[in-house]
């Protein structure tokens, strides 16, 4: 059985900001082994990159993290000091951001941002650093490898900083990655290329892999379970095959809705959407959030709670109070009112 790499229980942010208390994050639960993809979808402002900054241990410093546990191979790490944590992140975990330019020093070659990295956390020893730095931007797929070090990010395309970004993250050959839509800024030839590259990559050096996006299109091709989350809280989690051929939560209904389906989406066909917006996390929250939004909602949710109920499959759960077999048949008979 493959190695947990992290574990992470009841994760919950908060940020004081004027007009009250901030919850962009409740709750949140979830485990990674190595070897293994996780991905995290939803809208934007959901909570997903602030999910990762909180396991990162770099969140604003006024926001308020709490969790019941955040191991990393076994160890909590949630309440270490930012001097032990700071060997940690680039180290045995690191973080691929989404913009690459902004993330990258402009001022400094790709050289010296890479080499800094290995000589910070493995050795100060100069050459061996470069080697591996050249070593990294081969795999990766950067040729002429050797002569980029002394480029500066501006000189490289959006699809090459990336690709930057990736072996610097590699470097120290992490447990873990942490990835928060990687491919947002690119066009969709260089983003498909990424994706490959990050699955070929994990499974040469055996990582756990956290994937943040929106892209259920990504999420199909490379997950291996996925969390649904929703203002601040995961309303569905599962194997992503499970979760793509039965989605249970009618916020993941709506989200696959979405997308279209090659076969059965005919031409010029309206595609689904998600009618509303996500609503206020500030102050006191009481109800199930997706209640404004939902075709299925009633008093009760109102007043629900948002806990995740595990369906007869064991490994696929979601958070809403209405079964299954009483949303079909409420949705038996719309179709049949329709007609």
């Amino acid at each position: 059985m493959s190695e947990t790499v992290l574990d992470v229980e009841n994760l919950t942010v908060d940020i004081p900001i004027a007009s009250g208390m901030l919850h962009p994050v409740r709750g949140i639960s979830f485990s990674v082994k190595k070897g293994e993809t996780l991905c995290i979808v939803g809208e934007s402002g959901c909570g997903k990159s602030l999910t990762s900054l909180a396991m990162m241990g770099l969140l604003p410093k006024t926001a308020q993290r709490r969790t019941d546990k955040l191991l990393f191979r076994g160890e909590e790490i949630g309440d270490l000091p930012e001097r032990q944590m700071s060997k940690l992140r680039g180290g045995a975990m690191a973080m691929i951001f989404q913009e690459p330019m902004t993330s990258l020093n402009p001022a400094y070659t790709i050289g010296d941002q890479l080499t800094e990295v290995f000589r910070r956390h493995v050795t100060r020893d100069r050459q061996v650093a470069r080697d591996r730095a050249v070593y990294l931007l081969e795999k990766v797929g950067i040729s002429s490898a050797a002569s980029r070090l002394s480029q500066y990010p501006h000189q490289l395309s959006g699809g090459l900083r990336q690709r930057v970004m990736i072996a610097m993250a590699l470097m120290c050959e992490p447990d873990l990655i942490i990835a928060d839509e990687p491919t947002t800024a690119l066009d969709v030839t260089i983003q498909a290329q990424i994706l490959h590259l990050l699955a070929e990559l994990q499974d040469e050096f055996d990582m756990g892999l956290i994937l943040i996006t929106h892209d259920l299109g990504v999420v199909a091709r490379i997950a291996d379970n996925v969390q649904v989350m929703y203002a601040g809280r995961t309303v569905e989690e599962g194997p992503v095959g499970a979760v793509f051929d039965e989605p249970a939560h009618p916020y993941t209904q709506g989200l696959l809705r979405c997308i279209p389906v090659p076969g059965k989406t005919k031409r010029g066909e309206k595609l689904g959407s998600v009618p509303g917006i996500v609503p206020n996390l500030v102050g006191d929250l009481e109800g199930c959030m997706f209640r404004n939004r939902c075709a299925y909602a009633t008093a009760d949710c109102d007043t629900a709670g948002e806990q995740l109920v595990e369906l007869p499959s064991g490994d696929h759960a979601h958070a809403c109070i209405r079964s299954l077999a009483d949303r079909a048949a409420i949705d038996a008979s719309s179709k049949k009112a329709a007609e």
